[in-house]
């Protein structure tokens, strides 16, 4: 036997011998299909509104819904603070911005003030809660159009408080009654006073309602130097020196801060009321801009997310036989890959 023949078969007996210590045949590695995830709808931006108090100066949170709603940006949640609880029960409530515009106008001052001789000449606050009620058809806190917050001050312990269920017009009334100015609104158990005197504009509020993006509106009293003119002004000047360091924090954690410029309007001068609505219009197209670039880039970091969560995953790692490699077949696993 020639020696190329003998080479020939001791090739193919060690083949032989090496496949049955193996144990295995040699097969070829299957492919792996490629693991799809499904894509999951990107959840819009939810958009909330926060309105400071600031007494008649509130007529300029009608001008700024006004304007965001004319560039296409609606509220989707909303909370109000002393005023802006006024124009944000409103608001959430169904009504629209023109209709809240003819009722600003047409707004007796009159209708929502009841003085009470025998509380010291304070007014009573009855008024303002049957008024509001009536303006959203006696519709409590829990079945608002817009999911909706009022805050107040609880007199006992100096707790915020939020009114989110209930009596919509006595929520309302809780969070607008200025100290020394209205009667202290007794609910259960517990007294409330105006909301200004522990968050001036809601932003925390806004949040808690599941607001993605907080546009807070702030008109409150800042000091210039001048003393304000009668009670309404002293007082509501000296809510807001109170809670200025409180009200200033809370408002960084906004994410655009609107500031009409009401600063010198009275806050008992409801003859004012269209300069004012027309001074939150401006402060709104001021920002807008900045606004509309905001919200762009936060549903833009929101879709890039979506398509990272749903780009499709490497197939798992399957390592080649131990015959497989001894036959030089297939590549092990890289290091870190998924295990089928």
């Amino acid at each position: 036997m020639s020696a190329s023949r003998l080479s020939c078969l001791l090739l193919t007996a060690c083949v032989t011998l090496l496949s049955a210590c193996g144990g295995e045949a040699v097969k070829p590695t299957p492919p792996t299909p490629a693991v799809v995830t499904p894509i999951k709808p990107v959840r819009p931006v939810v958009v909330g509104i926060a309105l400071g108090g600031g007494a008649a100066k509130g007529f300029a949170h009608i001008g700024v819904i006004k304007m965001l709603e004319a560039n296409g940006i609606k509220p989707d949640v909303v909370a109000g603070t002393s005023a802006g609880s006024v124009v944000g029960a409103l608001y959430a409530s169904g009504m629209d911005v023109f209709q809240m515009q003819e009722k600003a106008v047409a707004l007796d001052e009159s209708s929502i003030r009841d003085v009470r001789l025998f509380s010291g000449g304070l007014v009573q606050g009855r008024a303002l809660q049957d008024y509001v009620n009536a303006q959203v058809d006696n519709r409590p806190l829990q079945k608002m159009k817009k999911p909706f917050i009022a805050v107040a001050t609880r007199l006992e312990d100096g707790e915020r408080t939020l009114f989110n269920k209930g009596d919509t017009g006595q929520a309302v009334r809780a969070s607008s009654s200025v100290p020394g100015v209205f009667e202290p609104v007794v609910i259960g158990k517990y007294h409330y006073v105006d909301g200004g005197v522990v968050s001036p504009v809601p932003v925390d509020a806004a949040r808690q309602l599941g607001a993605d993006f907080v546009i807070a509106v702030d008109i409150s009293t800042k000091a210039s130097g001048v003393a304000p003119g009668g009670l309404l002004g002293t007082v509501n000047q000296s809510i807001a020196i109170m809670g200025q360091r409180a009200g200033q924090q809370e408002l960084a954690r906004a994410d655009v801060v609107i500031r009409p410029k009401v600063n010198d309007f009275g806050a008992a001068d409801f003859s004012r009321r269209s300069a004012a609505l027309l001074e939150g219009e401006k402060a709104a197209l001021a920002v807008m801009p900045q606004i509309k670039a905001k919200l762009e880039q936060l549903r833009h970091e929101r879709a890039a997310a979506a398509a990272a969560a749903a780009k499709p995953k490497a197939p798992p790692c399957v390592e080649p036989s131990r015959m497989a490699r001894l036959m030089g077949r297939g590549e092990p696993c890289p290091p870190g890959s998924a295990a089928p």
